[in-house]
């Protein structure tokens, strides 16, 4: 059996003071501080982000390049742009879809205006057709000019033969792929 006690309490609740405790306690924490809006302003933020893409190009119905990335972010704002932060491999392919060159970095970004792609951090690019790899910091490939450049010290390694340049200058096709301003050292085996 239970019994009820009843619940008394020793002064009534003013609901009026507690109405303006809540209204004071609302204005009181509405305040914007402007620098943490503008943190959140439109025109820095990513139209679209999109995970594991494998991009297609090609011309005239052949396959050319194929570029795949585990991420990609695309900017409309300040400036056309698309960014890939966590890497990108670009293979040149010939017309049996075989490789003829990989570019390879850590980091990407494509710019839609200057028809341009920086590839940066750790970038290597293999030619297939020469067996050279090489390793860069940055890369540049223009698709409006149809010229991939680097002007910053490459170093390529072929087997035993190690060179190194001030640049580095191909044609988008990786037909004549030049280390600019060569030296190194190529070993020599005696018969």
């Amino acid at each position: 059996m239970s019994r009820r006690v009843p619940y008394k309490t020793k002064k009534p609740i003013n609901h009026g003071l507690l109405c303006l405790f809540l209204c004071l306690l609302t204005v009181a924490g509405c305040r914007n501080d402007m620098e943490k809006v503008h943190f959140f302003d439109d025109k820095e933020l990513p139209q679209q982000s999109l995970d594991t893409i494998q991009m297609i190009m090609s011309k005239h119905g052949n396959v050319e390049m194929i570029m795949t990335a585990p991420k990609v972010v695309i900017y409309d704002k300040p400036q056309k742009k698309t960014e890939y932060p966590n890497g990108v491999t670009l293979r040149i392919v010939d017309k049996n879809k075989k490789d003829v060159a990989v570019v390879r970095a850590d980091y990407a970004c494509s710019f839609d205006e200057k028809k341009e792609i920086e590839a940066r951090k750790n970038v290597v690019v293999i030619d297939y057709s020469t067996g050279d790899t090489s390793y860069l910091n940055s890369i540049v490939w223009n698709s409006g000019d149809h010229r991939i450049y680097s002007m910053e010290p490459v170093k390529s390694v072929n087997g035993q033969r190690v060179t190194y340049g001030d640049g580095f200058e191909s044609d988008d096709e990786f037909r004549q792929p030049v280390i600019l301003h060569q030296r190194g050292t190529i070993t020599f085996e005696d018969e």
